[in-house]
């Protein structure tokens, strides 16, 4: 009986022993010496998670995670997404990032007022995206951070980003306020192009708004230099001061050698300056010039405007700019 015993006691005691290694193999320190992403595609089983867990290196065993998971883990089922997988992260703990929702989120930014071709330059850095895209038409995608997921088509992105331009135009346009210079919801984008590369502070918006919307209604040229400057760079930074002979140079975007609005957009304004032209400052200015501060002064006649650039000029020489 009491070797009975003892062959009991001990059988117990290799159990315990079993399960603490168990229970250590699936709750303890993982194999994963570096960080790393992993991508579980959609539609994914416990069972081809595994596999790319074992073949990303995050654990030593697929069939032993599984087995593991059955007996300790939840209910929840994975769910598809990029994941980030911290170096020595045990088996149970990397169950629980699959059935939760802490993907790796990846964006692709577009600043206010950048053109076209740098919303392609943006897309084609973005690494984790796939395909191709062209040019895409100057003013046809609202400045945002975009999210997306490795893999997405760049393509399926600037679609996304048009998409969300022209629900946002018509909006605009449905709520814009009565006797506007523009007539339709393309000349609106077009102005606001221009008001977005004329300022820099949020505040002023409105007023450069009312600015060239009066000119238009009599008849004035805008005479903004972005729109010397978008032929000849497509619209990235031009790098030097503008030329007199590109001031005097006729093509369908120079305001300062025609009356009304270039053919087409200058860059991709973002929402404040859609609704700045749509929503125009009651005032009567019809000139401004910068003040020095980063913003600019704001003039209802000639004589004041003038007053006002020999104050710039005053300033430039002062300060060496």
């Amino acid at each position: 009986m009491r070797k009975v015993g003892c062959l009991g006691l001990l059988i117990g005691l290799a159990v315990i022993a079993a399960l603490l290694i168990v229970v250590q193999m699936w709750g303890g320190r993982g194999p994963l010496a570096r960080p790393i992403s992993v991508q579980i595609a959609p539609g994914s089983s416990l069972a081809a998670a595994s596999v790319e867990l074992e073949k990303s290196g995050a654990i030593a065993s697929a069939s032993r995670f599984r087995m593991f998971a059955k007996v300790f883990g939840a209910d929840s089922p994975i769910k598809a997404g990029e994941y980030r997988i911290p170096a020595h992260l045990s088996q149970a703990d990397i169950l629980k990032v699959l059935q939760g929702t802490k993907t790796i989120q990846r964006f692709v930014t577009i600043p206010e007022g950048w053109p076209a071709v740098m919303v392609k330059d943006a897309l084609d850095r973005a690494t984790e995206l796939k395909g191709s895209v062209e040019v895409p038409p100057e003013g046809s995608v609202l400045p945002d951070s975009y999210a997306f997921q490795r893999g997405d088509e760049r393509s399926f992105i600037l679609k996304r980003m048009q998409n969300v331009r022209k629900r946002y135009l018509a909006a605009a346009w449905a709520k814009r306020a009565p006797g506007l210079a523009v007539t339709t919801p393309e000349e609106a984008l077009i102005l606001a192009s221009i008001v977005e590369k004329e300022t820099g502070k949020p505040s002023e918006r409105a007023m450069v708004a009312a600015v060239y919307s009066n000119r238009l209604k009599r008849g004035m040229m805008l005479q903004a230099d972005p729109t010397i400057i978008y032929p000849i760079t497509k619209g990235r930074p031009l790098g030097r001061k503008i030329l007199l002979s590109e001031v005097h140079a006729v093509n369908a975007y120079n305001t300062y050698a025609m009356v009304g609005l270039p053919v087409g957009p200058i860059c991709n304004p973002g929402r404040a300056s859609i609704d700045a032209v749509l929503n125009p400052a009651k005032s009567n200015a019809l000139y401004f010039v910068a003040d020095g501060s980063g913003g600019h002064v704001f003039a209802d006649t000639l004589e004041q405007h003038n007053a006002n650039v020999v104050k710039w000029r005053a300033y430039r020489a002062a300060h060496g700019i």
